[in-house]
């Protein structure tokens, strides 16, 4: 039996049975073969990849309206970024490489901190000098940070929260707890562990019927005062997979949204691969929202990422892609790597939360367009990033030249 698997049954044998809860926070971050105890879990050899890992235009455009955070916050000298769950530092390495190009030299303001569970240093280490200066690594599992001035950024790292599983039965909020039958892992429904579960569904005016079963994220609450209380002054970009609480709590999602990944293929059981199988659950902005106003923390707008990367530009970079005089297969690549980020049943149906402190009015180019990207460079994919076209389409990727003047002569 693997060390993971034995703390699970021992501590299920040591109460009789724990929350789902604390059985997903052991399965993804105990630190002896819990699944975030690996820090190659995400790309090409992992189980899933996130935006970053599609196209360097992602980190781009953050790093456009990071430079506009800098101007609405009248230039301040120094300008920290504090990217949370920073894994890789793929998105580190592309915002900063970027940042190099934009105007009134920002990139010197620019202080990079990449906040992680891992100390190992990860891509943004292999940053060239001046570059490479502007960042940081700091391992640590909560916010021990204070004053700072700048933006607060995570990309799909909400989702990854421990959430309690609950199911309404004879009218009743009753928890998913986990215990053991005949030696194997079980469910079994009790009454909530806390009154905070029934709380939230209060606090949202949600009420479900019998048999519904969903998620609540009580870890985001935490989070998100420990974020609005290091914030002194500028914006908090959180960058994920979800709904808001009417659409989360809707009869069509009454299974929840819990989910796990397995070498890029999605799977419904988080009893099997424990500790070597991704488990995630949607998140469910409204909440997200509330605590951050309830912290100080205004909310400037909740938008699909689709949306934020078009107002951001992206369609004037893609337009642009044929005019750089790329092979075939480097403008396909290209092409199909900016797209990938604006998929509407992919990573354009993700959402952006964008919240401010102690800015005046602010207009994000993300939320409301008037983004100028004239006089900049095309950020292109590098090695470090996805073949998506090698491995969607390998036939393609092959013999795309021989077929590419057709193709253009199609317009």
């Amino acid at each position: 039996m693997l060390e993971l698997e034995a703390e699970i049954q021992r501590r299920i044998q040591a109460k009789g049975r724990i929350t789902f809860a604390e059985f997903m926070d052991l399965a993804l971050f105990w630190p002896r073969g819990g699944y975030y105890a690996s820090p190659d879990r995400i790309g090409a050899a992992g189980d899933f990849y996130t935006a970053p890992g599609a196209h360097p235009a992602f980190g781009a455009l953050l790093a456009v309206q990071l430079h506009q955070m800098w101007q609405d916050l009248d230039r301040p000298r120094l300008f920290h970024v504090v990217e949370m769950g920073a894994g890789g530092g793929l998105l580190c390495r592309d915002i900063l490489t970027y940042s190099a190009n934009l105007p009134d030299d920002f990139v010197d303001s620019l202080r990079y901190l990449c906040l992680d569970r891992h100390a190992t240093p990860g891509q943004e280490a292999s940053l060239k000098p001046p570059l490479r200066a502007r960042a940081q690594r700091l391992a640590a599992t909560d916010l021990p940070l204070k004053g700072i001035v700048g933006c607060f950024l995570s990309n799909e790292l909400v989702d990854s929260f421990p959430v309690h599983e609950v199911v309404v039965r004879d009218g009743k909020l009753q928890e998913v707890h986990v215990t053991l039958r005949d030696g194997a892992l079980a469910e079994t429904l009790d009454e909530p562990s806390t009154l905070l579960l029934q709380q939230r569904l209060d606090s949202l005016g949600v009420s479900l019927p019998d048999g519904y079963r969903t998620e609540i994220n009580l870890a985001q609450e935490p989070w998100m005062a420990g974020v609005a209380a290091a914030l002194e002054r500028g914006f908090v970009l959180t960058i994920d997979y979800g709904y808001t609480a009417a659409d989360y709590y809707s009869p069509r999602r009454s299974r929840g949204t819990l989910t796990c990944y397995y070498r890029h293929t999605q799977t419904n059981n988080p009893y099997v691969r424990i500790g070597r199988q991704d488990m995630t659950a949607h998140v469910e902005f409204t909440s997200l929202a509330n605590v951050g106003a309830a912290h100080g923390l205004d909310t400037l707008g909740l938008v699909s990422q689709e949306r934020f990367l078009s107002n951001l530009g992206l369609g004037q970079w893609v337009s642009q892609l044929r005019t750089l005089g790329l092979r075939p297969t480097q403008l396909q690549a290209n092409r199909m790597g900016m797209l990938e980020l604006v998929q509407p049943e992919g990573f354009g149906r993700f959402k952006v939360l964008a919240q401010a402190k102690g800015v005046n009015a602010p207009r994000l180019w993300g939320l409301e367009g008037g983004a100028d990207l004239s006089g900049l460079p095309v950020p292109l994919r590098e090695e470090r990033h996805m073949p998506l076209l090698e491995g969607k389409y390998p036939h393609e990727a092959q013999e795309f030249e021989a077929w590419w003047p057709f193709d253009k002569e199609r317009g």
